[in-house]
């Protein structure tokens, strides 16, 4: 069965997947039933327009199997392939509306991965952190969106969010914006034309800030605002990847 993974990711060169590259491209995710301890298995996506099968589970939010995903990642520079697709190490599954059969495959020899918590990993609220070293200045945090959601990524935006709260009690800035971007511009992923409702933008905002609000941070200092169209071409917190980074929220710091 090896052998015959192996041939699929032998695409033709328009199909050849090189290490550190971005894809971008909707599918129907696929389950493969590995066991190396709880949540092993994998989740795979198969590009269909190259031919190749990418392995996407370290995604902080997985795939629904139910739904189209779309997926953005870059193709990993050595990662041993535990799941029989190209390993993306940076990568996101968006889920989007489209419906999907579920796909399961049995494990085939592919072991999955053994669980570790991940680096992004948030502790737990009663914990006491550590007061960050002044001297404070203007700063700005970053979270980051699925596309077209609103939701905060467990094990990811729960973190940063934890970040920025820490920095911000100790901090205490004159002012804090908060501000809602959206992907609008529609660009062209596996045939098809794809943007952002532009609503997303304060949704994302409004629900930023007030969670900083829940989380103690003073109303009165909070201004949101939010803005259609997304800003650099890409954010070091969101791995790097260009489409992510402009679905985010910024949290500025003024003082």
């Amino acid at each position: 069965m090896r052998a015959a993974a192996a041939l699929v990711l032998l695409a033709t060169g328009a199909g050849a997947a090189t290490p550190d590259s971005t894809v971008r491209f909707i599918t129907c995710p696929i389950y493969r039933d590995a066991d190396s301890g709880k949540k092993s298995g994998c989740w795979l996506a198969d590009d269909r327009a190259t031919g190749l099968r990418y392995d996407v589970s370290v995604s902080p939010s997985k795939p629904d199997w139910n739904h189209e995903v779309l997926v953005e990642g870059n193709v990993s520079s050595g990662a041993r392939d535990v799941c029989g697709g190209v390993v993306l190490d940076a990568v996101r599954t968006s889920v989007l509306p489209g419906p999907c059969t579920r796909q399961m495959l049995p494990a085939e020899g592919f072991t999955g991965r053994k669980f570790v918590l991940p680096v992004r990993n948030v502790r737990p609220a009663a914990v006491p952190r550590d007061t960050p070293p002044g001297p404070y200045a203007a700063r700005s945090f970053h979270l980051f969106f699925d596309f077209d959601a609103a939701f905060l990524i467990y094990q990811y935006d729960d973190y940063l969010l934890d970040e920025a709260i820490t920095w911000l009690r100790a901090a205490k800035p004159r002012a804090i914006t908060v501000t809602g971007y959206a992907a609008t511009i529609p660009t062209n992923v596996s045939g098809r034309m794809i943007a952002e409702d532009p609503a997303i933008a304060r949704v994302r905002a409004e629900k930023i800030g007030e969670a900083l609000a829940r989380l103690g941070i003073d109303r009165r200092t909070i201004k949101v605002r939010w803005r259609a169209a997304g800003g650099p071409v890409a954010v070091a917190e969101a791995d790097d990847l260009p489409d992510a980074s402009r679905r985010r929220v910024d949290i500025s710091a003024v003082f």
